[in-house]
């Protein structure tokens, strides 16, 4: 055991600034320098890849921050899984550390590094092996096993840049790398979907009459053409997706403030916020991963049982689901995708049919997000250390407690879970609605993709308003440190 704690505590690592507090600027210099960094990668293309469908994993591309078929593929799935994974264990008390102290701390971020390095290896395979990320189809079998190895080791290379990145970020930087890549690639696919003048084929879309991938030049050609369908809907689109982004900033808002006092201090104390989306951004990054795996499987299997028989296929067709295209034509995965309500209602204006069943598809689609954000909600409530009990520990050992009742532990537990539930209820059932109203309506990218960007962007402005105000004031630096 003394072996492996010292291969994690020698693992390769980004050395920390020497002084305890960074200034802004430095701090912003270097948050810029990763931003623009990480850009440029995702647009250099994996050597050897052959024709795949990348569209298909645009949903998963969204939570991963992971522009597929560049060399960042893997995105911070790797990263974010094992700290998932690990947190899981230590907070249903498998695994047992004690990260109060250095040493602890040095093992657990150790152990968390090599669990990710381990998921950006099997995560590589996978994805190359099960055919996601393949090389061409027309080579022969030892070029093309070759090409598989070459097409592993560049997505290992993109992994550990990336799990050096979030390194560097969190200890150079403004918040964390894995916050910052997925604001980054949602705010450029808003911004693209929103304003580009380009057409699919990567052309200017002004002279050719191709319709460009910017809603906002859309809605203003339609216009101008007399085309009042075009333009509705490019108007919807854009207006949900600005009623979705406002509603999540007011919800990340919401709080509840239990007043608590210091015991040896008199007449001082705080309050301790419990925010209305307790849990955070989690329950719905893990339902939309659910999501994305049906989704991966389905298309997986149906490659496999192409042109077969037996119950392997019928599996596949009647359980998975089959795609036509992009589309999802039977199984589960039918009635877990999102059907764009927006562009069913003026196509059938327009032909003057409507298939009905969309909305039974968007209501399978919107329940299984707001159930499925309500079970994750409670069940990270409860392994992450986030219950009364945990709660209530951590505000006696920070020497406050309830003004009115004596200093127990029982006593503070009861009150907290006055709040704590039904909060982790609510906020899950917030945030799965939200999700699903805004893939449902059509907005310029997913739901999840804008309440993850909106809340990483809140805690970000909060952390650079607070270490401004600090640069500001000498003074209040000193007191909080």
């Amino acid at each position: 055991m003394s072996v492996f704690k010292n291969i994690l505590s020698n693992l390769p690592e980004i050395k920390g600034p020497a002084e305890k507090r960074l200034p802004f600027k430095e701090k912003l210099k270097w948050t810029l320098i990763i931003l623009v960094l990480f850009f440029i990668l995702s647009v250099i293309p994996l050597f050897g890849l052959g024709e795949n469908a990348l569209a298909n994993f645009q949903f998963l591309s969204v939570i991963l921050a992971a522009p597929f078929g560049s060399i960042l593929s893997l995105g911070i799935g790797p990263i974010v899984t094992a700290s998932i994974v690990l947190q899981l264990l230590q907070g249903s008390g498998i695994l047992k550390l004690d990260t109060h102290t250095h040493e602890g701390r040095v093992f657990y971020q150790g152990l968390q590094k090599l669990l990710a390095v381990f998921f950006i290896i099997f995560e590589a395979a996978i994805f190359v092996f099960m055919g996601g990320l393949s090389p061409s189809a027309s080579l022969d079998p030892i070029a093309f096993r070759n090409i598989q190895f070459l097409l592993i080791a560049q997505l290992f290379l993109g992994g550990i840049i990336v799990l050096f990145m979030d390194e560097l970020i969190s200890k150079w930087g403004f918040g964390s790398g894995i916050s910052l890549f997925i604001a980054a690639g949602v705010s450029a696919e808003i911004f693209v979907r929103a304003f580009s003048p380009l057409t699919q084929a990567g052309i200017l879309a002004f002279g050719t009459g191709q319709a460009p991938i910017g809603q906002v030049w859309v809605f203003f050609k339609s216009l101008t053409a007399g085309n009042p369908m075009g333009a509705g809907l490019a108007f919807f689109t854009i207006f949900f997706t600005i009623v979705v982004f406002f509603l999540a900033v007011y919800v990340q808002a919401m709080k509840v403030e239990i007043p608590l006092s210091f015991g040896r201090i008199r007449g001082h104390g705080i309050r301790w916020p419990l925010n209305f989306i307790y849990t955070s951004n989690i329950p719905v990054i893990l339902v939309a991963a659910l999501i994305a795996n049906i989704q991966l499987w389905a298309r997986l299997m149906q490659g496999w049982v192409e042109g077969s028989s037996g119950i392997l296929s019928w599996i596949s067709l009647h359980i998975f689901g089959h795609f036509q295209g992009n589309i999802p034509i039977s199984g589960l995965v039918r009635w877990v995708t999102s059907p764009n309500l927006v562009n069913e209602i003026f196509a059938a204006i327009a032909s003057g049919s409507f298939n009905w069943q969309i909305f039974g598809q968007a209501f399978s689609y919107m329940l299984f997000l707001v159930v499925g954000a309500v079970i994750f909600s409670i069940f990270w409530m409860q392994t992450a250390g986030m219950d009364a009990r945990s709660q209530a520990e951590k505000i006696l050992a920070s020497g406050l407690q309830v003004p009115g009742f004596r200093r127990d532990e029982r006593v503070l537990e009861r009150i907290l879970k006055r709040y704590i539930l039904p909060l982790t209820v609510m906020g899950g059932i917030a945030v799965g609605l939200l999700a699903a109203f805004a893939d449902v309506l059509g907005a310029l990218t997913s739901g999840t993709g804008i309440l993850l960007t909106v809340m990483i962007i809140y805690r970000l402005y909060e952390e650079i308003a607070q270490q401004h105000m600090m640069d500001m004031y000498p003074a209040l630096r000193k007191m909080m440190e």
